[in-house]
């Protein structure tokens, strides 16, 4: 036997064990068992001295009398040790119009595997048919699959947290940093030891740090099939991946291959390191005062629809797990993934919450940022529910009242909740942020009064129902769709190397490439797009809400307009570090925002803005919160407004010891058209005195003053470059 993995005893018994252990459960003389299934008539368990044995070194088959418990099976087993690999096989009735896909020949994952050997599948694991067939999805496949299938790890949960807590940010506090473990470190130009892991992760804290993010968002971790069988990259020939990782088989599990720099070496690998170097990776984030946010996908599988691969949740109990159609033979399809989870079902609702926990409180992440949320309220006929007690037991369990729960408020069926999501203290991804800022900055007509609701929090999806600005989660660009300098590089995109014929992704982007369709020398193109990715930047770190960048906007990575990158596991995807020397510019602008956003509180307030002080009167004669103005110093025509928008928002003490503490005005200044346009700054305070910080038609290092500001004189007017931000304050 190679690496780390357990040896069996020579002789195996089994005792009846624990139901409400679930999955495998070490234990000083032996292992827990359980798993559950409700229409299972037998379960076996099948142990394994190496990876990719394709025999059991032993099948244990559970006695149904002895070891069954209502719907779940157990077993305790003396002798095992922390490392021993198992699947297991599931007997039962194959009747696919009743909802039914038992086939004891194929292994199963548990789903409750806190570590596999590896995520990605072997060809002939994805046949859960036989090809032969002339009706596929209802034959019934005599094939193993047991030496294509990872196996499942008994882990023991023995790491040294040196006294770490999840650091638990409130909202208002964060800069969310959208990344992925892998592409961050991977390419040879990141100067880490360990390429595209765990460990790389840490090596990038100085970064981090200099940056002055506060949280990292990661694209899925929990174990995923990494594999894209069935398409090839039609420009170079190169097998695609599921490089994002939204294809999950183990929801326990963190992703093993991202604790090798170059992929599983099962010769030499301790099958427990993966757990071990990814809370190694939290702890030390957390040393550093970073928080560790999870992409979770508890929509869909890696199981595909009705011709797919018999994994782990189909051949334990299909019917309870999935949502299935009137002809049970089929799926409801709300993920665009082939299946969606029965995320409601008593049983689901339950393993939902017992992995969040699991998260939290054994890995200590500190939130979780849910794709296509909107399926989690849904019912078993894909209805969405107007309290889905699944949501609701998330927001409300006690265990993770301070964890961040994020919603992607939308899904693949037409489901659309932005503003409305359920739950009471979800945030959310607000794309009606991303896209009217991005049309506004493109310049189009009428989204000045769209792009003022936006940047003070977006009270008109969000005030209704009770919720504060810090619930929307503001962003321009994510892992979906352009990054930043592709926004502002191409018109349209270019997902040819996807192998769909460039039918994926989405097609409208609110998007300008200023004259030339992606990269450019031309000079004027070039300063047109670094003030734009100024623009943005300004937009997103000063507007109220809580803000998320994509990694390597900060230096201008690429995806060469391709807007759909999911399955490009290369240079595409990779962060080119060398672009950070290149683009040196936009990094320190960048660095510069998030630094004045921390310092100042006026951009990270808690509730809306009124328009109004709370005490206006002769004896507290403060001004308004934020008042609005047109280029010409008066209050806006919001119907005819054009393509210049002026805000002033002013600070008010908060208590009798403010004395020390400087009182702030800022002035907000907005030029999306193509022209320079003169601006009139307020005059209705005498003691004003504006200085600049920021002006984006400005070369570094004037685009932001860092030390001293620079003081306006009379006449209190200012001129502002075409498509610029200007921003400049006023104190006492």
């Amino acid at each position: 036997m190679s690496g780390h993995f357990r040896a069996l005893p020579k002789e195996l018994h089994i005792f009846p064990g624990n139901p409400l252990l679930p999955g495998a459960m070490p234990h000083p003389q032996g292992v827990y068992f359980s798993v559950f299934s409700r229409h299972a008539t037998g379960m076996i368990l099948c142990l394994y001295e190496s990876p990719h044995d394709d025999k059991p070194a032993a099948s244990l088959r559970l006695d149904p009398v002895r070891n069954r418990t209502g719907d779940i099976w157990h077993c305790y087993i003396p002798g095992l040790k922390p490392g021993t690999l198992y699947l297991w096989r599931a007997e039962g009735p194959f009747a696919p119009h009743e909802g039914h896909r038992f086939n004891p020949n194929k292994v199963l994952i548990d789903p409750y595997a806190k570590a596999l050997t590896d995520g990605t599948l072997d060809l002939c694991s994805a046949l859960a048919y036989d090809e032969s067939s002339p009706d596929k999805d209802l034959s019934f496949s005599e094939k193993p699959n047991d030496g294509c299938m990872p196996k499942c790890v008994v882990i023991e949960d023995n790491f040294d947290w040196e006294g770490d807590t999840p650091l638990n940010y409130p909202l208002k506090d964060c800069i969310i940093y959208e990344t992925h473990v892998r592409g961050l470190t991977r390419s040879s130009s990141a100067k880490v030891k360990h390429h595209g892991t765990y460990r790389g992760v840490v090596e990038m804290i100085p970064y981090f740090k200099d940056l002055g993010i506060t949280s990292l968002e990661f694209l899925p971790v929990q174990e995923f099939d990494s594999a894209e069988r069935f398409r090839h990259n039609p420009v170079t020939g190169e097998q695609l991946s599921n490089y994002w990782g939204y294809a999950p088989l183990a929801f326990f599990a963190p992703k093993t291959s991202y604790a090798y720099p170059d992929g599983v070496d099962h010769d030499s690998y301790d099958p427990e390191f993966p757990v071990k170097e990814f809370k190694y990776m939290v702890r030390e984030l957390h040393k550093a005062g970073i928080e560790v946010i999870l992409d979770v996908v508890f929509n869909h599988t890696a199981e595909g629809n009705e011709l797919g691969p018999t994994l782990s949740f189909r051949g334990f109990d299909n019917s309870i797990f999935y949502m299935l159609a009137e002809d049970k033979r089929y799926y409801r399809n709300y993920s665009g993934c082939g299946n969606t989870l029965n995320c409601n079902h008593p049983v689901m609702r339950t393993f939902i919450k017992e992995c969040l926990r699991y998260w939290v409180v054994t890995m200590h992440v500190d939130g979780f940022r849910f794709d296509l949320g909107s399926i989690l309220g849904r019912d078993s006929q894909g209805n969405l529910l107007p309290n889905p007690p699944v949501i609701e037991s998330i927001a409300e369990d006690p265990i993770m009242r301070n964890t961040k729960i994020i919603a992607e408020a939308w899904d693949a069926g037409g489901a659309y909740q932005v503003g409305s999501f359920p739950g009471g203290r979800w945030a959310e991804w607000n794309d009606r942020y991303r896209d009217d800022v991005r049309k506004f900055w493109r310049g189009d007509e009428g989204m000045a009064p769209h792009f003022a609701t936006r940047i003070t929090g977006s009270s008109d999806l969000y005030l209704k129902n009770g919720k504060r600005p810090f619930h929307s989660i503001n962003f321009v660009t994510s892992h979906d769709g352009f990054t930043l300098n592709d926004l502002v590089s191409y018109h349209q995109k270019h997902n040819e190397a996807n192998g769909e014929d460039n039918q994926d992704g989405l097609n409208e982007n609110y998007s300008s490439n200023y004259g030339i369709e992606g990269p450019t020398d031309v000079p004027f193109i070039e300063e047109i797009r670094n003030r734009q990715i100024k623009n943005f930047f300004a937009t997103l770190l000063l507007s109220i809400g809580t803000p998320m960048i994509c990694g390597g906007d900060e230096f201008r990575r690429t995806q060469n307009g391709n807007n759909n990158a999911y399955c490009h596991d290369t240079e595409m995807n990779w962060y080119d570090w060398s672009y950070l020397k290149q683009h040196k510019d936009i990094y320190r602008f960048a660095k510069l925002l998030i630094g004045f956003r921390k310092n100042h509180q006026a951009f990270r307030r808690e509730d809306f803005f009124r328009g109004e002080t709370d005490q206006n009167t002769e004896a507290n004669p403060e001004a308004p919160d934020i008042l609005w103005f047109d280029e010409h110093g008066n209050p806006p025509l919001w119907t005819s407004l054009g393509k210049v928008l002026v805000a002033r928002i002013n600070e008010h003490s908060k208590s009798e010891n403010s004395s020390k503490v400087p009182i702030y005005s800022y002035l907000l200044a907005f030029n999306a058209s193509p022209e320079a346009i003169q601006i009139q700054l307020p005059d209705d305070n005498t003691e004003d005195t504006w200085k600049r910080i920021v002006d984006t038609s400005l070369p570094a290092p004037h685009d932001f003053e860092e030390n001293e500001y620079l003081a306006l004189g009379a006449p209190h007017t200012y001129v502002m470059g075409p498509r610029s931000f200007v921003l400049l304050i006023a104190g006492h």
